[in-house]
């Protein structure tokens, strides 16, 4: 058994929290916003126990439709699901499942609106306590229990990646783990791989300038992070700058790049940590509030660039006519590349979203390739599984634009683990999460 929680703080405590946390996730609400309303000291297990029900929420509602004649209402049906969704396998459980259950039970009868399922609760639980097994067996076919994802999500995944989508369905239920990206403008992978050694941390290399945590461990207290020389950052996502400026910062003038969609900012400083001091950086995102991430974000690195909030596909009301050298495109997406990390977002997605936000990539291409140098490049990319929003996106784009051609990019990068990386041998070395990457050159005019 793995101890995810505060054992100073009542387990049924923590199960109510998850369970209106669960709740809210299935209104529409993303689990970072659900658990912003947990107090501080119940945040970290219930944070892991959320993660955990949502990594088995399919599994809990295919037992639950063979415990209960009709859906429950919302909240107690959350109670229920979180419950079965802990419990169901005992070798992975957090706790025994007899505990999951009387806590859980504890929980309604702590719950003023769960006093009348109470006990309808306890009913559908004690059965599954006596016939578990039996249970487990009849939803062993159905597919949302066995890849916990939405049945249309599997079904895409089989049509877009054949040979591969049951690699992609194992990993993004996998926990990711804390991967840094090492600023080498300030020391070197080997020198803080060092620096942590001393202080117990172990780590391993992961892609070009990546370090991958053994254990997590809290970010303010790693070595070298206050000093902004390291900065938490997927590995996957670590090849965004790299790629952008391989061949570029060989050149004798002074870069002009523009990071589309910038925010928190990770992309932004590391185009920072590879430039120099001539080299300007705008830094462009909708939303204010997460204009200001970017900005503490690159204050710590001890690095500064143009920060501007507005929609980069409204290029009349921010651009100043200059064109760029190199335009980063991180486009908006689905985000089904990183749930692993973001275990909500296959539960808040819908099919109909893909074409929703293919539609927003397409405008964005559209309008800031015109911003580009001849000569110049732009990186398109997205942390999406999907070929909606990457490879099929890209295709049209480069039919329909003669004077764009497509360099060696890394393509789609599917999701993987330390384990499963050997195997992999087309992805990148090492532990990452699911992206796709277009690098395309502008054409000079004939």
């Amino acid at each position: 058994m793995t101890d995810h929680v505060n054992t100073s703080v009542p387990l049924w405590q923590q199960l109510q929290a998850v369970a209106q946390a669960l709740a809210q996730v299935r209104r529409g609400v993303s689990g970072t916003a659900a658990l912003e309303a947990v107090p501080s000291a119940l945040r970290p297990g219930v944070q892991a126990l959320l993660f955990q029900t949502l990594r088995q929420l399919g599994r809990a509602q295919a037992l639950r439709a063979q415990l209960a004649s009709r859906t429950p209402a919302p909240l107690p049906d959350a109670l229920l699901c979180t419950a079965l969704a802990l419990a169901w396998d005992p070798d992975n459980a957090p706790y025994e499942p007899h505990t999951l259950v009387n806590q859980a039970v504890e929980a309604a009868k702590q719950t003023q609106s769960l006093h009348m399922p109470a006990n309808f609760l306890n009913a559908c639980l004690r059965r599954f306590l006596r016939e578990r097994d039996a249970l487990v067996k009849a939803t062993d076919n159905n597919v949302l229990a066995q890849w916990n994802h939405p049945e249309w999500w599997v079904m895409r995944l089989q049509k877009d990646h054949p040979d591969h989508w049951q690699d992609i369905l194992r990993a993004s239920n996998q926990a990711a783990p804390m991967t840094w990206r090492v600023n080498t403008a300030r020391t070197s992978r080997e020198v803080l791989q060092a620096d942590w050694a001393n202080h117990g941390l172990t780590s391993f290399p992961v892609g070009a300038q990546g370090l991958l945590l053994a254990q997590a461990h809290p970010v303010r207290d790693v070595p070298g992070f206050a000093e902004g020389r390291c900065s938490v950052q997927d590995a996957a996502a670590q090849c965004a700058a790299q790629l952008l400026l391989d061949g570029l910062i060989t050149t004798q003038q002074p870069l002009r790049i523009l990071d589309a969609c910038a925010a928190p900012g990770g992309k932004t400083a590391h185009l920072l940590e590879l430039l120099d001091d001539k080299s300007q950086v705008t830094a462009l995102d909708i939303d204010p509030q997460r204009c200001e991430r970017i900005a503490q974000n690159l204050q710590r690195i001890g690095r500064s660039a143009r920060i501007i909030a507005a929609d980069a596909a409204l290029t009349k009301t921010w651009w100043d006519g200059q064109l760029f050298d190199a335009i980063l495109l991180d486009a908006p997406c689905t985000a089904s590349g990183i749930v692993r990390r973001h275990p909500d977002v296959r539960w808040l997605r819908r099919e109909r979203d893909i074409d929703k936000l293919a539609a927003i990539q397409k405008n964005l291409l559209k309008q800031l390739w015109p911003l580009v140098k001849p000569g110049g490049r732009l990186l398109y990319c997205t942390c999406s599984v999907f070929r909606a929003e990457g490879e099929n996106q890209v295709k049209t784009f480069v039919e329909h634009n003669t004077h764009a051609r497509l360099l060696p990019s890394l393509g789609h990068l599917r999701p993987q683990t330390r384990a499963t990386a050997a195997l992999l041998t087309d992805n990148l070395l090492g532990d990452h999460d699911g992206f796709y990457y277009a690098l395309l050159e502008k054409l000079p005019a004939p």
